[in-house]
């Protein structure tokens, strides 16, 4: 092969890696920004007991949490003494279900709310991660 002919290859090759490259850049950036919930977006949300609760308790609880307004899904463990459910914050918040709750069940609880330590920790992706290195490289470019 002559050499203007590998240096054409070479050059090509490099400008279609600069370009995907560029692609994946715009493409991280969009997708890690932060948007306002639409109709679409759930959220997961949790509220322990401080007292041991029954299995009918449990059904009862959980057939009442399922029927309210904005709930997706609701399961609770008597075992472990924990609620946990989805729900959609265009239709409700975590703060009025906790207070619907309360008012219909006479039980001792409240919402859990992770400390900023447990915040940082409960990351899906593991910031050792190559994954978590190319999204925060992308996030001080742009």
């Amino acid at each position: 092969m002559k050499k203007p002919l590998i240096k054409k290859i070479l050059l090509g090759t490099l400008s279609i890696f600069l370009v995907l490259v560029l692609v994946l850049g715009v493409h991280i950036y969009i997708v890690t920004r932060p948007k306002a919930p639409d109709e679409h977006t759930k959220i997961m949300a949790r509220i322990d007991f401080k007292e041991n609760i029954s299995k009918e308790q449990a059904d009862k609880i959980a057939g009442w949490m399922n029927v309210q307004n904005g709930i997706d899904h609701a399961f609770i463990n008597p075992a472990t003494r924990i609620l946990v459910f989805t729900f959609y914050p265009v239709k409700t918040s975590a703060t009025q279900i906790e207070h619907d709750f309360k008012n219909n069940f006479n039980l001792a609880a409240s919402r859990y709310m992770p400390s900023e330590e447990e915040m940082k920790n409960g990351c899906p992706v593991a910031s050792t991660s190559s994954t978590y290195k190319a999204v925060t490289f992308f996030k001080r470019i742009f």
